[in-house]
């Protein structure tokens, strides 16, 4: 049964991947092993479930119904395995984190080493994406994304509001001189991010789309940019704060700022048709116990 099962999750890397190689990749094996893995469980159940070409490799009919029912089965096992882990307070197994990568460096990593010591069996795997990605195709369990959440295949968890503002160096404001009022954005020089091009509208008033002078794909990229004396950046509190404490960066138009607002939002997303494992569950517990996201107006 170990082999069967190590076959079934290869063949749904291949399915979820869209290829042996990424398969492979994803599951740190060889390309052979995935191969034969799937030759296996075909010539075991005597059908073709896998149409390969030079380029794509498509379910066939009965490999869409087999993938639906394995997917089903091995999900209820795996609930299995974490209420049985619950029961001994022990949860186990690897966990995928997708975060953005500034919320990844300021909120997760510095309490990645207290996490591992309260839960040493869980095998923790974290990943940066500054935009939003695939939970099944990249196989994340829980994602933490911030603003609003269009995508109805996902359930959500709340987990607070992280405030924002805008900010830029002493040096920049001391060169272009102050912004006392929203008017005074056309003067200066703003940088801003590539997509998506949502990030680029400020909560000021009614609300402003800014014409950035610089973009970048990411929010740290951004606040580095800004640190630098490159404009002024609308970032979350939580990256920019300590900043802001020692004067690295000052704060302009607060007044002026709308609050809250729907890009504050902070959610836990994972798939609607997966049961909270009881290794995402604490995981959320933990973290949210030591989350700051910066000071609530």
């Amino acid at each position: 049964m170990k082999s069967r099962a190590d076959d079934l999750f290869l063949l749904l890397a291949v399915v979820d991947s869209g290829s042996f190689s990424a398969a492979a990749e994803q599951s740190e094996v060889s390309v052979t092993r995935v191969s034969r893995a799937v030759t296996r469980l075909e010539k075991s159940l005597a059908t073709t479930l896998l149409n390969r070409t030079t380029r794509r490799i498509n379910l066939t009919e009965e490999g869409r119904l087999f993938v639906e029912k394995v997917r089903a089965g091995l999900a209820n096992l795996e609930e299995a395995e974490e209420q049985l882990s619950i029961r001994n307070q022990r949860p186990a197994g690897r966990l995928r984190v997708d975060a953005a990568n500034p919320f990844l460096l300021h909120q997760i990593v510095p309490f990645v080493r207290e996490f591992r010591e309260v839960y040493p069996e869980i095998e923790l795997e974290l990943t940066a994406s500054d935009q939003i990605v695939d939970l099944l195709e990249r196989r994340i369990d829980v994602a933490i994304r911030i603003g609003p959440l269009e995508d109805s295949t996902l359930h959500a968890k709340s987990l607070g509001r992280s405030p924002l503002s805008i900010v830029a160096s002493p040096e920049y404001l001391k060169r272009r001189g102050g912004c006392a009022s929203p008017n005074e954005l056309i003067h200066h020089s703003i940088v801003g991010f590539t997509a998506p091009e949502s990030l680029n509208f400020w909560h000021l008033g009614e609300g402003v789309r800014v014409q950035p002078t610089i973009r970048a794909s990411s929010g740290e990229a951004v606040r580095q940019l800004c640190l630098a004396g490159n404009g002024l950046a609308y970032l979350s509190l939580f990256m920019v704060e300590a900043d802001i404490k020692h004067g690295k960066l000052i704060e302009v138009l607060s007044d002026h700022l709308v609050r809250p607002n729907p890009r504050e939002l902070v959610s836990a997303v994972y798939y609607r048709n997966t049961t909270l494992a009881a290794r995402i569950q604490v995981f959320l517990d933990f973290f949210m116990g030591r989350w700051q996201f910066g000071r609530q107006e």
